[in-house]
């Protein structure tokens, strides 16, 4: 019964905007030599490498989209995926525009 509780969409969608930048941040954290996150971002934009680190960030979404399909929470379910699909445009709209 909790579960259900859960099963909104905005459920999905704040998991899916968190826990990309909860990954962001433990990338950030054993990143080494950047002692502010301004000089991170610097490094990664000069890189390059925006659009891998953005889907290394997304990619735990999948499981998180799995565990609400197999507990049946599919309003969430449809949030998780509304926003990953977001991210996917914005990781296509960098590498393509």
């Amino acid at each position: 019964m909790t579960a259900q509780k859960y099963d909104k969409t905005l459920t999905g969608v704040l998991s899916g905007i968190i826990l990309p930048l909860t990954v962001a941040l433990f990338i950030f954290i054993f990143a080494k030599e950047d002692p502010s996150p301004a000089q991170w971002l610097k490094r990664i934009s000069l890189a390059g490498v925006w659009t891998h680190i953005i889907s290394l960030c997304v990619f735990p979404n999948v499981i998180i989209f799995f565990i609400f399909n197999h507990f049946d929470m599919l309003r969430a379910s449809r949030g998780v995926l509304g926003i990953t699909i977001v991210w996917a445009v914005v990781v296509l709209l960098d590498k393509f525009v």
